[in-house]
């Protein structure tokens, strides 16, 4: 879930860890209020899934806003959720990025209607979280925090069922933890003191700003500094739980699929990808390889979430810059898995998903690729889909990049002669073991 928080602070316009900070800050302040062990890890849970469920309609939000990253960044703009100067930003970016004539009958469209739907996303994206929670076998207090992450301590959040004290106190701290977070990044301990001020009773809890405020230098003392990943697991050592086996194939396949949702045209790709590696492990009588490079699969494709699906589902052909973006999604992808010692051997081989062996792919242009497999299989799995993409939708980035067309290239539904005789799969290990 760490590892998909990072994936998810991109999606928001926010430096990695963005989701990491705001949970050690949660858990701070847990501390100061003398919460037990269990409802610590509830709060630990929450503030890491908080905002999880917010790029599951990126798709809706790229046909009404354009970026849909930098209109989620907004929601940190210092505009008060509910308030007339955050609904002009939004109505501002209608549009944004489309001809005039199209932007006007947008933004007429969204005047008379659109908006409810807005309305609808931010419900839909707590319920969203709560399903990903439910997935991942999470406990009951964590889903009904994650089902309430957008109440405000007044009433007046999404959906609106809740206020005060009947709003979970993982779900409050969570959202405090989080716009603290940003607050302090950007402005310091007087920008922190000033937000919690100015929402004090409204958005946030009374008595957790006070405490926030009282203690603010001691409980942000050292955020900018500490290495963040490992400071969240220290502050709750009861929260190191080891998955194994079908456990940890679960919670891998559960989290690809909730990237999936970031657009209609991906929805089951991660899926067919693992498959498809794990089957040409066992065809090419290699079944030491299946295991890991399904789990490659199910993990190859965490850094679409950096880039905005007005790149994703644009109609018509990229430019130059959005190529460069584009490029990055598997570079994401291996920096989301780093810091994991279970997914770094993982996000090592998924960041070569996009080579190829004449060194014209991306990120790196590398001609050696640690395995063929995961490679064909990524390939082939993206040519069968945006081959229907474009026999249902269209789909202009379909018609990009299709692997196999030029000389050199892998090419599909069957691997040449001599990648099928290289070696698989490589190890940089030291002492030699593959």
């Amino acid at each position: 879930m760490a590892a998909l928080s990072l994936g998810v602070d991109l999606g928001f316009g926010q430096p990695m860890e963005h989701a990491l900070r705001q949970t050690l800050i949660a858990l701070r302040v847990a501390e100061r209020l003398g919460v037990d062990a269990e409802a610590r890890a509830a709060v630990y849970y929450t503030a890491l899934l908080v905002t999880v469920g917010c790029h599951t309609d990126a798709h809706e939000q790229a046909k009404w806003f354009g970026d849909d990253i930098q209109l989620k960044a907004d929601k940190f703009s210092g505009y008060e959720l509910r308030s007339k100067k955050m609904m002009l930003a939004g109505i501002k970016r209608v549009g944004a990025g489309y001809p005039p004539l199209h932007r006007f009958r947008l933004g007429l469209t969204f005047v008379l209607s659109g908006h409810r739907e807005v309305d609808n996303m931010i419900e839909h994206h707590a319920a969203m979280a709560r399903a990903l929670g439910e997935q991942l076998n999470l406990p009951d207090d964590v889903l009904d925090a994650l089902s309430a992450a957008y109440e405000m301590w007044d009433g007046k959040g999404w959906p609106g069922e809740r206020g005060g004290e009947a709003i979970p106190l993982p779900a409050r701290l969570a959202q405090l933890g989080e716009f603290v977070e940003v607050a302090h990044r950007v402005g310091g301990i007087d920008a922190v003191q000033a937000l919690l001020r100015e929402r004090r009773g409204g958005q946030f809890d009374p008595v957790l700003c006070d405490v926030v405020h009282a203690e603010a230098r001691e409980l942000l003392a050292d955020i900018d500094t500490i290495v963040t990943w490992d400071a969240v697991i220290d502050a709750e050592p009861a929260l190191a739980v080891t998955l194994r086996g079908r456990e940890f194939d679960d919670a891998l396949l559960a989290t690809g699929n909730f990237v999936d949702l970031k657009s209609p045209y991906m929805l089951g790709h991660t899926r067919a990808v693992a498959e498809l590696a794990a089957r040409a492990a066992l065809e090419h009588r290699l079944p030491q390889l299946e295991t890991t490079l399904r789990r490659v699969g199910l993990v190859h494709d965490l850094g679409r979430l950096g880039i905005s699906n007005a790149i994703w589902d644009k109609q018509g052909p990229l430019g130059p810059g959005e190529w460069e973006r584009v490029r990055l999604h598997p570079y994401l992808t291996e920096r989301m898995l780093h810091q994991s010692a279970a997914l770094e051997p993982l996000g090592a081989i998924a960041v070569q998903h996009r080579e190829r062996l004449d060194g014209s792919g991306y990120p790196r242009g590398c001609r050696e690729v640690q395995s063929r497999l995961q490679l064909a299989s990524s390939g082939r799995r993206t040519h069968t889909r945006r081959r229907r993409a474009l026999r249902h939708a269209a789909w202009a980035p379909a018609r990009r990049d299709v692997p196999g067309r030029r000389a050199g290239r892998l090419k599909i539904g069957r691997m040449p002669h001599e990648t099928r005789r290289a070696p698989l799969l490589r190890s940089e290990q030291s002492d030699g073991r593959s």
